[in-house]
């Protein structure tokens, strides 16, 4: 029997095959943004980028630029052409380079991505993809480094989704293109090269479905949770705790909006003890929604109150010392943890 070898993808090359596999399978799919092929409109420097993070490479080579469209450094412009081509029958993939940006396009975002099915009274699908880059970690200072997933899932009307690894990566991106609602999908920075410890990345198409957390680790001691990167931080955390005698499961979020709530509340259930890990700033965060809804229906099996540890509420710092105590690690993830266990 011939064993398959395991594709070690990293996570920016799962997402490119995603896109363009898409690409193939649809011709209504098109992308657009700023620098997602590189030269604006000049052939000696066609394809120089591929988006900073290398995720669009080789699209404007295979599929010109009718589908793949650099744009002005105008997120408001591009934000909104994007929704108006995705309310007239195209499925567009916009760049938004990093999520940071969201303050200059927050009202094509917010009052007309959002709303525009529910005020046309389902008559209109808006079947667009936004793709952003979250979290600290390489240097970019304040402006470049948030990671504000929590904005979005404040609004109605919008899925949100943080990937983890290349294979929910490639999966979550083919299933928001394919969605008729508007995805945003949030790339962390510090996962783009990572090859995701070996996880299979099949070459066919697939699609994780949207809605959906997963359970990269079972344990019976204490449920940590992560989200995108720091589900890994908990991973690790997992590891530190084991050398200590405890057990520990953990939960990748995954779907921020819808949130799968079975299978966190069956997992604190389980466990009966939460640490909810969130790089956002911890006023009104992911982890706060996590929190409340832990308190209120699994409060009777809880033997110590949730846990949040998100970063602090203070802007991401350039310092690279600064930063890097900025983010959740994994030894304050084990500590906070002991401080329950123990």
């Amino acid at each position: 029997m011939v064993s398959t070898p395991v594709r070690a993808l990293t996570y920016a090359q799962a997402v490119n095959e995603s896109f363009h596999q898409e690409f193939e399978r649809d011709p209504s799919v098109i992308l657009m943004g700023e620098d997602v092929a590189g030269g604006a409109g000049r052939d000696e420097f066609e394809d120089a980028w591929g988006g900073v993070f290398k995720l669009t490479g080789g699209l404007i080579a295979k599929y010109g630029p009718d589908r793949v469209r650099d744009t002005p450094i105008s997120e408001n412009g591009f934000m909104g052409a994007a929704v108006g081509a995705a309310a007239t029958g195209l499925r567009p993939i916009a760049d938004l380079m990093f999520v940071g940006f969201v303050g200059v396009c927050g009202d094509q975002i917010f009052n007309n991505m959002s709303k525009m099915h529910y005020m046309f009274g389902g008559k209109v699908n808006l079947p667009l993809t936004v793709i952003t880059s979250t979290g600290a970690g390489v240097g970019s200072a304040a402006q470049h480094s948030e990671t504000l997933y929590s904005i979005f899932v404040h609004f109605p009307g919008l899925k949100c989704v943080a990937p983890s690894n290349p294979y929910n990566a490639k999966g979550l991106h083919t299933a928001a293109i394919r969605d008729n609602d508007p995805v945003i999908v949030f790339n962390n920075k510090l996962l783009m090269g990572g090859a995701g410890g070996g996880i299979h990345v099949p070459e066919d198409s697939y699609e994780f479905p949207i809605g959906k957390a997963d359970r990269p680790r079972e344990g019976t001691d204490v449920t940590l949770i992560g989200i995108s990167y720091t589900t890994l931080q908990c991973l690790k955390a997992a590891e530190i705790l084991e050398q200590k005698g405890f057990s520990a499961e953990v939960i990748d979020l995954l779907s921020l909006s819808p949130l799968d709530e079975d299978a966190i509340l069956s997992s604190v259930k389980k466990t009966r003890n939460v640490v909810i890990v969130d790089e956002d700033y911890p006023m009104c965060s992911m982890a706060s929604e996590l929190s409340a809804l832990i308190a209120e229906q699994a409060f009777d099996f809880l033997d110590s109150p949730p846990i949040r540890l998100c970063a602090p509420h203070a802007s991401v710092p350039y310092s690279p010392v600064l930063e890097a105590e900025y983010i959740p690690s994994p030894e304050k993830i084990a500590q906070s943890a002991l401080s329950i266990l123990e």
